[in-house]
């Protein structure tokens, strides 16, 4: 028999012996523990960031002029940037310790590559570092968990697919464990579905080293934006975290998973029927009634897997509860695992179309959001954290009795955050559609509502200063333990055999426990495959397991997609719906850039009270030119769907001076910059070429002489807002063509369309139109500002 020992790049000895017959290869291995360490140090720095923000925007809400009219400081720009960090900053480098940590003993393998671990941690952290820069200072799609602009997309899809997906496919083919276990499924569907997820709704067309506009549109966008916004709750905030908890915590409670095969049926229906869920998100909007009934009834159907998970998490402490009351561990998880029972309960209670028309819009989404995020998310990351850290700096925590302080703050925190919240949501659900008996609105007035839940509001700071209390007992005490750590850190040498690539599986045959029973020989069959031996031989294959997922990921949304996209009927055309002039465009891109859309939506749904209130109800086919589309999720403010034509010119530019001039008692800050920095015109050009690169028609005066259009435009403008008693020279800052979008939103539907000047082309034109479709738009030499005007007179 011969033996031989080798080394590898970092670390890895390897002897193998050859018998004659059959070679048993012994390797010896280290686990790279450096790697864990820098991600959870990371997740507890940008834990205290994220939450800090969360707080200072509690804050701003309340009392907006605290920020002195900075704009850099406003809620609208640090609103995403929250959200950012607490999901991407916070959660993501939560998610990769657990990933790290659990990867390596779970393949008895470390990491393929210790140079990609190193590139995708850094990669990582510069990506967080550039969406704390660019999200102030206004550079933002306005996409809900996706607004970074397109060159760190480019950046986010290259450290997540290239370096973190390819280092942790490469493990799974090089480990020592021959079956994969339960966490690292999660993780696998994890890696693949955030890839497509972020790929596809992140396709733009670039206008600029900071601004892209989606080549979706209206309606396409709003679909888009909702399969990824819904699913990255889903494959960021949920399928990582439950690997996490089927890895942590049996550890924690020195117990097995409760159930093998229920672990197998929550995974696969969970992949398969979460990523339908998402139109929900647009009930009663322009989205076609067809893809809202489908995403309410799979959300529907997602009720069972999700609290299959939540069952299973809960009963792995089976025979290990009494540890509950004296490990601050175990607490953290519990508490966790019950917070995601609750929100995967009202999640799908949230989706039926009744229920959804009056929490839509309201305060109650950001209650059942913080549920989630503070207990699900944030209960298990300290879980993971607080039984990592002894063992990651190899001492014990430094004091037990501030990790159960931290639980304590840290659960009232959340319990003080979202009850009020949710009674917030409750009392706007309730004055938005109160009506008296003559019919009318019970308080017509939009700020009315507001001003009635700003207590509210306060009692969430109050519960989030409490939680961010707790992030930084954690800080405290993970620093006190590293300060206790060993001079120099123990890295045990593990040794376990090489896989061979012949496998030979010894499991006894499956016999059904019916064998003997007079059933058919159907029955037999079902009952062996319902014992799931077929899924431990997927469990031996990483590449297979992988194919499958993504399999079940691409159908399904597949078969919302296609119809989405290439139903003509999803999105019928209306003619006198015009692109944005040039002008009208760079406003937009300024409301879309001082993150206007955090509290103000554009859309008007067909509910009495909404009619009432804001006007028609929205039609597709007033979305074609919208890039991204900009239906909102929330309302701090009113719908501005209609707004053209609402007000007069200086009433907006009052308005974004000082809103408490116009609007008593109204919470947004003042906009002050818009009216003394200067407006670009020459920087417009850039967008109107993306635009009509996208599909909007625009003249040859409008895409060659760009800056000269929208100049006159605003000079016309200028001219009003004079004449109404406002200051001169207005034309030349930002806020006019800011004026001009607003100004435009909404009045198209009621525009009407000009008669061609010559006849015989009309007629011709009109006749192709018929052939082609009946409702396809001519075009009209009409100056874009006369037609403004126009637009004015003929709104009602």
């Amino acid at each position: 028999m011969a033996t031989a020992t080798s080394t590898n790049s970092h670390g890895d000895s390897a002897m193998s012996s050859d018998s004659g017959t059959e070679e048993v290869r012994l390797e010896q291995f280290q686990y790279d523990d450096g790697i864990v360490r820098l991600f959870a140090t990371a997740t507890i720095f940008w834990g205290i960031v994220a939450t800090l923000v969360g707080l200072i925007v509690a804050v701003i809400l309340v009392i907006p002029w605290v920020t002195g009219g900075l704009p850099w400081f406003s809620f609208a720009r640090l609103r995403p940037l929250h959200t950012n960090a607490a999901i991407f900053a916070f959660a993501g480098n939560g998610i990769f310790a657990a990933v790290y940590y659990s990867t390596q003993r779970l393949c008895k393998a470390r990491m393929w590559s210790d140079v990609l671990s190193r590139l995708h941690f850094w990669g990582w952290q510069l990506v967080i570092v550039l969406a704390a820069v660019t999200l102030p200072l206004g550079i933002t799609q306005s996409r809900e968990y996706a607004e970074l602009e397109w060159p760190i997309d480019i950046l986010i899809a290259v450290v997540w697919l290239f370096i973190f997906g390819g280092n942790f496919l490469m493990t799974l083919i090089k480990r020592r464990e021959r079956h994969m276990y339960v966490a690292l499924w999660f993780y696998i569907a994890t890696i693949v579905t955030v890839a497509l997820l972020h790929v596809f709704n992140n396709l733009v067309i670039p206008a600029g080293w900071f601004k892209g506009y989606s080549v979706y549109a209206g309606v396409q966008d709003a679909f888009m934006q909702w399969w990824y916004g819904h699913n990255a709750v889903a494959f960021f905030l949920t399928t990582p975290f439950l690997g996490l908890m089927y890895y942590f915590l049996p550890k924690a409670a020195e117990r097995p998973v409760f159930s093998y095969k229920l672990s197998i049926i929550h995974f696969w229906s969970l992949v398969f029927i979460y990523i339908w869920a998402g139109p929900h998100h647009l009930h009663y909007t322009a989205l076609p009634e067809w893809a809202s009934t489908l995403g309410m009834l799979f959300s529907l159907m997602l009720w069972m897997p999700s609290w299959g998970g939540m069952i299973n998490g809960l009963l792995t402490l089976r025979g290990a509860w009494h540890k509950v009351a004296a490990d601050p561990v175990l607490k953290f998880f519990v508490v966790g695992v019950t917070f995601y029972g609750m929100s995967t309960f009202e999640g799908p209670m949230l989706s039926i179309k009744s229920i959804n028309a009056f929490t839509h819009y309201t305060d109650w989404t950001i209650a059942h959001v913080h549920s989630g995020a503070l207990g699900w998310n944030g209960f298990m990351t300290f879980g993971m954290l607080y039984w990592l850290l002894p063992r990651l700096f190899q001492t014990k925590m430094w004091s037990d009795k501030l990790v159960s302080l931290h639980f304590w703050t840290g659960t009232i925190g959340i319990l003080l955050y979202i009850i009020p919240i949710y009674a917030a949501g409750l009392m706007q659900g309730w004055m938005w559609r109160a009506m008296d008996d003559t019919g009318h609105l019970m308080y017509p007035d939009f700020i009315e509502t507001t001003q009635n839940i700003v207590p509210l509001w306060w009692l969430r700071v109050v519960g989030g200063l409490l939680y961010v209390s707790g992030m930084l007992m954690l800080g405290w005490n993970a620093l006190q333990t590293w300060m206790t750590r060993p001079a120099e850190y123990e890295n045990p040498v593990h040794t376990a055999p090489r896989l061979t690539k012949q496998y030979t599986d010894h499991t006894p045959a499956a016999t059904s426990p019916i064998e003997e029973a007079p059933v058919l020989e159907l029955g037999k069959k079902v009952s062996i495959w319902s014992q799931m031996g077929w899924h431990r031989r997927w469990e031996r294959l990483p590449v297979r397991f992988t194919v499958f997922t993504t399999i079940a990921v691409v159908v399904a949304t597949l078969f919302e997609v296609i119809p989405t996209f290439l139903i003509r009927s999803n999105v019928p055309t209306i003619a006198t719906v015009k692109p944005y002039t040039p002008l009208e465009l760079a406003g937009r891109h300024i409301f879309v850039s001082e993150g206007c859309y955090n509290c103000h939506s554009q859309m008007i749904r067909p509910i009495v009270s909404e009619t009432k209130r804001y006007g028609e109800y929205s039609k597709p086919g007033e979305f074609v030119y919208d890039r991204p589309f900009q239906w909102g999720s929330r309302r701090i403010g009113p719908d501005l769907a209609r707004e053209g034509g609402k007000q007069s010119s200086f009433w907006h530019w009052t308005h974004f001076e000082n809103p408490e001039n116009v609007s008593p008692g109204s919470v947004m800050p003042a906009y002050g910059h818009l009216l003394t920095e200067d407006m670009n015109y020459d920087a417009i050009a850039p967008h109107v070429k993306a635009a009509a690169f996208l599909g909007a028609e625009y003249t040859d005066e409008e895409l060659n002489n760009t800056a000269e259009v929208a100049y006159k435009q605003a000079e016309y403008l200028a001219a009003d807002i004079v004449a109404q008693g406002g200051p001169a020279k207005a034309y030349e800052k930002q806020a006019i063509a800011l004026i001009a979008y607003l100004q435009r939103v909404g009045v198209d539907l009621f525009a009407t369309e000009e008669p061609a000047e010559d006849s015989a082309e009309a007629t011709e034109g009109e006749a192709e139109a018929t052939e082609s479709d009946e409702e396809v738009a001519t075009d009209s030499d009409v100056p874009q500002s006369d037609a403004l005007a126009m637009n004015e007179t003929s709104h009602p």
